[in-house]
């Protein structure tokens, strides 16, 4: 990924919603699918392909796992990945997946049926670069999903939740982050190819509405002053740019969210 990428408006405004993917309609749906397929059309670094490489291959790796920084590092790259997405489809925004409800439907309808509207669903799969394949004969994503009750449950979210320190809740959280990657299997499993799974984003926004819940929950708390102009490369933003949604342009049904628990949506 170039790093002449544009920096993010920072400046107050209107907010998009990003919603739960088994809420969308037919219409919200249809324009996260041509955005997918327009972004994946691109060769340069506006395209699928180099967006998705930034987590893992090709070297180098710049996703943050386990350190203090991933969940600003990885809310930087959601944004900034619909952003790119919006330059193809203005207005469509990135759903989440609440892996904590519809247990028995296991992956989204959405992204595990091969096929919509008559033609290739891309969210169901994705081609994977050829620097980006940690086995040079696997070309397309796959997912190898464990059986549904594995999945987080309400609770165990709300137990996280109610953590006021933000490196507590931010470890824990990953465990659980870490868990649904290896629950779907397959290249979601694998640092280094994750990203190439379109199901990665709708997870990745269901752990970012996860903090933003946080943030709501917990005013007085937040993430240390230290960390606050750390930058969160390759992305040119800092920590302290991640810390409000609204200022970066969307939301999580706000109107709702500050009295939602966790398994709503």
């Amino acid at each position: 990924m170039s790093t002449t990428s544009p920096s993010p408006t920072l400046a107050p405004q209107a907010l998009r919603h990003r919603r739960s993917v088994r809420r969308l309609t037919a219409g919200q749906l249809g324009d996260l699918r041509a955005a997918i397929v327009a972004a994946q059309g691109i060769g340069d670094d506006r395209g699928y392909q180099r967006w998705a490489g930034i987590h893992g291959l090709p070297l180098p790796i710049s996703c943050t796992h386990h350190s203090e920084l991933f969940l600003p590092w990885h809310r930087a790259y959601l944004y900034l990945f619909e952003k790119a997405l919006q330059d193809q489809v203005p207005g469509m925004t990135l759903p989440w997946w609440n892996w904590t409800q519809n247990h028995a439907e296991g992956i989204p309808g959405a992204y595990s049926r091969r096929r919509a509207e008559g033609r290739k669903n891309p969210l169901f799969d994705s081609p994977i670069q050829a620097s980006g394949r940690a086995n040079p004969r696997q070309a397309r994503t796959v997912r190898e999903p464990e059986p549904p009750g594995a999945l987080p449950f309400p609770d165990q979210v709300e137990a996280v939740l109610q953590n006021r320190d933000f490196a507590t809740f931010q470890t824990q959280l990953e465990s659980i982050h870490d868990g649904v990657h290896v629950w779907v299997g397959g290249t979601m499993a694998e640092i280094t190819t994750a990203a190439y799974d379109p199901l990665f984003w709708a997870h990745h926004c269901m752990i970012d509405r996860l903090w933003y819940l946080w943030q709501l929950r917990h005013p007085g708390a937040g993430v240390p002053a230290r960390l606050l102009d750390r930058a969160l490369a390759p992305f040119p933003m800092t920590v302290r740019d991640t810390l409000d949604v609204t200022r970066l342009g969307y939301d999580y049904a706000a109107s709702t969210a500050a009295a939602e628990g966790p398994g709503h949506g």
